[in-house]
């Protein structure tokens, strides 16, 4: 028997069951509107605090093949554009610099309390020995440093000082090593190395990773420190410096500007018609935008180390025209080439003081033997064109876009070694300090014990700096991964935490 209640029969039930059926209705539609444009402000609003799970801008995926150095997005937003890293290669003491202990004065020439008979990496160890250099209130925040850098020390109000460091290794190259990889040992990439993996470059003419070694020489870890161990060879780091800005950069006497032009859109044909054969290979993509970028540097490198235009008044403030010091105006020059680079829009600048092997006036801070004569060496050197940087940087607004890293590889001894006049390896406890975008300014984290022997308070870890360092690129240091040997592999391995407490 047929019903009287059929839809058919029923136009206003057919109507209300459309309504029903429909998507959305007049009344939905503007409810549902309000609703998503909520939900647009909290996710914009979650993803810039980096509280949403990072997406994939910053990861093998996004890298095109032949364009390898495209600037690609941070997983969130970020508060710095650029790092610079400024080491000290050798272990500078963090005893006589920036890490003031009373305790030395007091137990000076006496035993280390608690430790009986104490043997360190290169073996037995006297007595405390107090700093040869005073320290002395600075800045507005009255923070003691050292006169062995008494124009750093004018700068304590913007910098972040680590006073907790600690490393695994306590010997120089596994030590630079892991301060640049993460790692003790070769195969690793460096932290520019990631950086520029995840980021690329803004400008195509310059490479995104630049490594700036002492004049005297190379640090004791060498490549490791720019190397892009496993990942592709397009993100190693590019060194170069004053004096030798790079090699075979200038065609030879006998090419004209022309020759060079003809024989270089020749090549770039050939290039194109290799890669459309072989689209697939990533390799052969980042040999020729590494051979593109080379011809470009041609006319980039030249314009930016040549220092010649540089106002007086720079080069006096830098050091870079000390005659009586050759080789602090030669790493004054070193700085000003690191600024340049800043500004011109690399990415990552890896400056470096300090060289191996060792000799009297050259070498490094690894001061075992002749502490207070080798610093008097490398203070001067150091502390004025490392200071004018760090002023030029803030007075240029370069500071509001770069976030800058001293650092290196672990610290030293409250003691003198037995039968010498200098401090030994301590990877217990060392001090590090960070400035620029994103850092809170003058203030101090984390502290050694009262002899500086280790750290004991907010003790922070080599991958603790780098998960921080990524943090103010924009970069998630547990989502930027590569796959290596059947593990996603990371820079800070499988540790590692943002430093929180010491950013704005």
């Amino acid at each position: 028997m047929s019903s009287c209640f059929s839809h058919e029969a029923d136009p206003l039930l057919d109507m209300k069951q459309q309504n029903k059926d429909s998507p959305v209705s007049r009344r939905g539609f503007l409810g549902h509107t309000a609703t998503g444009l909520s939900s647009i402000a909290l996710l914009e609003r979650l993803h810039a605090q980096g509280l949403l799970a990072a997406n994939n801008a910053a990861s093998a995926d996004s890298v095109e093949p032949s364009r390898p150095l495209a600037a690609r997005r941070p997983h969130y937003t970020a508060r710095a554009k650029n790092v610079l890293v400024i080491f000290c290669a050798g272990g500078c003491s963090h005893l006589d610099t920036f890490d003031y202990k009373p305790a030395l004065e007091r137990y000076h020439g006496k035993q280390l309390p608690g430790t009986g008979k104490l043997i360190t990496f290169q073996g037995e160890n006297g007595n405390v020995v107090r700093s040869p250099w005073t320290f002395r209130r600075r800045g507005a925040v009255g923070k003691m440093t050292s006169d062995l850098f008494p124009l750093l020390g004018e700068l304590v109000d913007d910098l972040c000082f680590l006073h907790g460091m600690t490393s695994k290794v306590n010997s120089h190259g596994p030590g630079e090593t892991f301060m640049s990889t993460g790692f003790n040992v070769d195969g690793f990439p460096s932290m520019g190395s990631w950086v520029t993996y995840a980021l690329g470059t803004e400008n195509e003419d310059l490479p995104a990773f630049v490594a700036i070694p002492d004049s005297r020489g190379r640090p004791q870890g060498g490549v490791n420190n720019w190397s892009a161990g496993f990942l592709p060879a397009v993100f190693q780091g590019n060194t170069l410096g004053i004096t030798q800005p790079v090699r075979y950069l200038r065609p030879p006497a006998e090419i004209t500007p022309a020759r060079d032009v003809a024989a270089r859109r020749f090549l770039q044909q050939l290039n194109e018609r290799h890669l459309r054969l072989y689209a697939a290979d990533s390799e052969l993509a980042a040999r020729i935008t590494s051979y593109e970028l080379a011809g470009r540097m041609q006319l980039s490198v030249p314009r930016l180390t040549d220092l010649s235009k540089e106002p007086a008044h720079v080069l006096k403030m830098y050091g870079a025209d000390d005659t009586q010091n050759k080789n602090k105006a030669l790493f004054a020059r070193n700085c000003i080439l690191a600024r340049r680079m800043l500004e011109s829009g690399v990415r990552f600048v890896q400056l470096f003081n300090g060289a191996y092997p060792m000799g009297e006036g050259v070498g490094n801070w690894d001061g075992h033997k002749i502490l207070e004569k080798q610093y008097n060496v490398h203070g001067p050197i150091f502390d004025q064109p490392c200071a004018a940087l760090l002023r030029d940087l803030k007075q240029r607004g370069l500071l509001e876009e770069t976030v800058v890293l001293w650092c290196t590889e672990f610290g030293r001894m409250p003691t003198f070694q037995k039968g010498v006049y200098g401090r030994d390896h301590n990877a217990k406890g060392f001090t590090c300090w960070l400035t620029g975008a994103g850092v809170r300014p003058g203030v101090s984290y984390g502290s050694t014990d009262a002899f500086g022997y280790k750290a004991v308070e907010n003790s922070t870890s080599v991958h603790d700096l780098h998960a921080t360092i990524l943090h103010l690129l924009g970069l998630d240091h547990e989502s930027l991964t590569f796959y290596h040997n059947g593990a996603e592999r990371r820079l800070t391995d499988v540790h590692g935490h943002v430093i929180d407490d010491i950013l704005v």
